[in-house]
């Protein structure tokens, strides 16, 4: 299958690199590939520079979000949240029209310590807040933008080496939560998570829940840094 992988992020690096192991075309989409290439500083998350895994994957192309999305089958949105309605309402209509575009994104406001009435800090600094919250989620507003998308919700609850490896805890025997409004975009999604080696996908439903897959990033941070580790979350029934 052609997929396009919008972003060059830590998180959409582990989605190009499991797709092309699984055999599917993969296509990158950035924003500027040529500026994409040129850094060669680490990102804000120290994730080394685009151009190191691009020369490590050198079948992997690189075109832009526009370019990526019209070749593919299946859109994956690495975008980061703040700004991923406006980059993907930006792409021509027919690039993602009748698609499904799966969205991993938390909607992460990031500010400075000042700017925080009571912060919560973090060995990377101080936790963004969340918005939307509560009465909207950004996967809802990415389905409102691209109306004729199929958006669904997935692979937000964990990080995305435990999404692409899920058989690095109790042999993948744990929990990957979806959520949206069509029903065949849902089933694709499982398709690629069990390709991934994902045996438990529980289907929460319409794209609201996103709300809460969205919200739950503060509680899995939470156990990551008491833990001092990644983990899986199994939910028994």
């Amino acid at each position: 299958m052609k997929i396009a992988v919008l972003g060059t992020g830590a998180g959409a690096r582990c989605h190009t690199a499991r797709l092309t192991e699984l055999g599917h075309h993969v296509i990158v989409g950035t924003r500027n590939p040529e500026a994409t290439l040129a850094r060669t500083e680490p990102d804000m998350m120290g994730t080394p520079p685009y151009r190191d895994f691009h020369a490590a994957h050198p079948g992997i192309e690189l075109h832009t979000f526009s370019e990526a999305a019209d070749a593919a089958e299946l859109v994956i949105s690495g975008i980061d949240g703040a700004h991923a309605v406006q980059a993907l309402s930006a792409l021509p209509r027919q690039a993602l029209a009748g698609k499904t575009l799966v969205d991993y994104a938390v909607p992460y406001v990031y500010q400075q310590p000042d700017q925080v009435e009571r912060p919560w800090p973090t060995p990377w600094g101080v936790m963004p807040r969340l918005d939307p919250v509560d009465t909207d989620s950004l996967a809802e507003q990415i389905q409102r933008a691209l109306p004729e998308t199929k958006v669904v919700k997935a692979f937000v609850t964990q990080e995305q080496e435990t999404v692409t490896h899920p058989e690095e805890f109790a042999g993948g025997d744990h929990t990957m939560l979806v959520a949206g409004d069509d029903a065949d975009a849902k089933a694709a999604a499982g398709e690629l998570l069990r390709a991934y080696g994902w045996r438990d996908i529980v289907d929460l439903g319409p794209l609201a829940a996103a709300r809460g897959m969205e919200m739950y990033a503060h509680l899995h941070t939470a156990i990551g840094l008491a833990l001092g580790t990644r983990f899986g979350v199994k939910i028994v029934r």
